[in-house]
């Protein structure tokens, strides 16, 4: 008998409650995209669709021991991490991945909620500067997030294209500035790496309350489609493509009373085989 693997993709982040973001967000986009989905759960959050109210922090050691868990059994072809909340979580996802065969890791980071809850702290955010940004094989921050890692206002297209080579100063491979909180009938992101290649992906506009979690889809997406065997640049057009949709797919879905989840399941794939 023919045996087969899954196509595996892992996602190290915090428990959205409400299903929008986070590991729920995360695992829905792979089993979308036809990957099984592995997690390990940095931070479990009380939230809903109108906010964040309460956060607790996974022990750092547990955090290392769903990892090892994973690693050493289901071996990922892509590693997707969201939210870090402090040095201690940021240390142990770190010197954990090292300790295995590198696999690209998408990180997206994750500094507060849609709502304005801060999600890490600010020692977090400069131990993901010296210990994540150089391995990870792309960074993903939003326009906000941006701002808070360069120092500088991003209020166009032309500061994202600045913003991006300061990134790439700090030390990141690779670069994706997402413009989703930009206005105008399109959205842009943008994107460097060391190489000196720079591409900007345009996606239209749409007016939609149900945004919760579109940064960790995409992120999350960018890691299946790239554990599927497509390049960085592919995963980022493709990943923004499912995402769009998804948005545009689930704007007329009334889930909660506030910012409802994307439709991530407007199309499900049959999950990838590869020979065992």
């Amino acid at each position: 008998m023919q045996y087969y693997q899954y196509c595996s993709v892992l996602t190290i982040a915090g428990s959205d409650s409400g299903g929008g973001a986070g590991i729920q967000a995360d695992l829905k986009t792979f089993a979308a995209l036809g990957c099984y989905g592995t997690s390990a759960i940095t931070a479990i959050t009380a939230q809903n669709t109108l906010g964040v109210t309460d956060i607790h922090v996974v022990p750092p050691a547990m955090v290392q021991n769903q990892i090892s868990a994973v690693m050493s059994d289901i071996r990922p072809s892509a590693v997707k991490i969201g939210m870090l909340p402090n040095t201690e979580t940021v240390l142990a996802v770190a010197n954990t991945l090292k300790s295995y065969e590198p696999v690209p890791i998408i990180l997206d980071p994750v500094i507060s909620s849609s709502s304005g809850k801060q999600l890490a702290d600010n020692e977090a955010l400069l131990a993901m500067k010296e210990l994540l940004f150089p391995v990870v094989t792309l960074l993903t921050p939003n326009l906000n997030e941006t701002a808070q890692l360069t120092g500088k206002h991003v209020g166009n297209v032309d500061d994202m294209i600045d913003a991006a080579k300061a990134l790439l100063n700090l030390g990141s491979r690779a670069i994706l500035v997402k413009g989703g909180h930009l206005d105008g009938a399109e959205l842009y992101n943008v994107y460097a790496d060391q190489q000196g290649k720079r591409e900007t992906f345009a996606y239209p506009f749409i007016n939609s309350l149900n945004t919760h979690g579109t940064g960790c889809t995409l992120a999350s997406a960018i890691a299946a489609y790239i554990a599927r065997g497509q390049s960085i640049t592919e995963a980022i057009a493709s990943a923004g493509v499912y995402v769009n949709i998804a948005i545009k797919e689930g704007q007329n879905i009334k889930t909660g009373e506030g910012c409802g989840p994307l439709n991530h399941f407007f199309k499900p794939r049959k999950l990838a085989k590869l020979n065992f």
